[in-house]
């Protein structure tokens, strides 16, 4: 029941603490002295808080209220009210601006439900690496554009200017970040358009014509590497996922005996589960490989840890140790290769992008197009894999809709 001024009022001190509930986490707590403390209890990215509002009576029920209302509002927005209440502090001069690194590390952590561990991880390794070792302990508010471009021209003079573009864009989030929560007024990284070198776009390297598909393969079956790494390169192709989806494959996702593998929504980019239909090939490489790696959560694991997936690299280590190097294939250029073949081929637009798991960029139609398509789907994964086999054994290349009929 809410609580009533007399109620407050007449709450008399015992030997322990104890709380007078209000509703939506406002309570009273009326300590062994007499003293009565406002204080508001929430949950921010799933972490149990309070925030203090200060005393009764000098804080009365009905501005107890107002404040826990504010507090929920700005719940509602992704900030959290503690921090927000330190950041005014902040403003009137009463605490220290946080630093660049103290934001970077609560940006992360307010992302982490919304990211893929994959890109998680690299963002981490970003602000690690490129920004965090000139700016962490720097305040917030006094970083100028012209201290984050002479940072940021250190990772630019090394070449790396994919890996520059990343971090002004992440340098600008924690900015916003900021902005959003009260703890800064502007977003220097935003001041850099024009200023840093960008790279020459170039389309993902992959190999398209149904000869040197074939000859791709016929390489792979001759990997000698690590067992693992084989049967990953193996899968790869069939498959055409995305690399970290791959590396971070669980066999508690795997169902060998209905052929489907369901990704959860937080190990995907888009953040909805997405369900790969398996063709009897990679059930194959799948049964193969399981006595090897059943130990591990991951069918993948890396080579020093059955604790961890392989590492981010191996498979485009094991193209290079092949011989194709990366501006003819890459681990990513399989999604490319299936991509283009299959749209030659006369395959629905909308079973191809539904198995690559993009979004549909036309938010009208996204609405009402929810379809999973996964008996299309599944025929046209196994036509695929067929296809594969035919290239690698040198058969003529045959067109995939001569052998069986296509449906969306």
């Amino acid at each position: 029941m809410p609580l009533s001024t007399r109620e407050i009022a007449s709450a008399k001190p015992r030997e322990k603490a104890f709380k007078l509930f209000d509703g939506h986490g406002l309570h009273v707590e009326v300590f062994p002295t007499g003293s009565k403390r406002w204080r508001v209890k929430y949950r921010f990215n799933s972490v149990e808080k309070k925030l203090s509002l200060g005393c009764y009576p000098e804080i009365s029920l009905a501005e107890a209220r107002e404040q826990c209302d504010d507090a929920r509002q700005l719940l509602r927005k992704g900030i959290d009210p503690s921090l927000h209440k330190r950041a005014q502090k902040s403003k009137d001069g009463d605490a220290p601006a946080p630093t660049f690194g103290m934001l970077v590390d609560e940006y992360l952590q307010a992302q982490a439900h919304q990211l893929s561990p994959n890109t998680l991880e690299r963002n981490k390794r970003i602000f690690d690496q490129q920004l965090k070792p000139w700016l962490k302990d720097r305040p917030i508010t006094a970083i100028t554009a012209g201290e984050l471009l002479t940072t940021l021209r250190v990772t630019e003079d090394r070449g790396k200017l994919e890996t520059v573009g990343r971090a002004r864009n992440l340098a600008s989030a924690v900015f916003r970040f900021g902005i959003a929560s009260a703890r800064c007024t502007a977003d220097p990284a935003r001041d850099l358009a024009g200023a840093l070198k960008t790279p020459v776009s170039n389309r993902r390297a992959a190999l398209t014509d149904p000869k040197k598909i074939g000859g791709l393969l016929r390489a792979i079956d001759c990997y000698g590497g690590q067992p693992v790494t084989r049967a990953a390169l193996k899968l790869s192709p069939y498959l055409f996922c995305r690399p970290g989806e791959l590396r971070h494959a669980e066999w508690s996702e795997i169902d060998l005996d209905s052929a489907l593998w369901r990704i959860p929504p937080e190990k995907t980019k888009m953040r909805d589960e997405h369900v790969i239909p398996l063709s009897s090939q990679s059930v194959e490489i799948l049964r193969n490989i399981r006595p090897l790696t059943k130990s591990s959560r991951y069918v993948f694991p890396g080579a020093r840890s059955l604790a961890r997936p392989l590492s981010e690299n191996t498979i485009n280590a094991a193209l290079r140790s092949l011989g194709f190097e990366k501006d003819q294939m890459s681990a990513h250029g399989f999604r490319a290769m299936a991509s283009t073949v299959l749209n030659e081929q006369g395959y629905s637009p909308d079973l191809i992008e539904k198995q690559l798991a993009h979004t549909e960029r036309n938010k009208v139609r996204a609405a009402y197009n929810r379809a999973s398509y996964l008996d299309q789907r599944r025929r046209m994964m196994q036509e695929w894999a067929d296809f594969l086999d035919s290239v690698r054994h040198g058969a003529d290349v045959v067109p995939i809709s001569a052998r069986q009929s296509k449906t969306a």
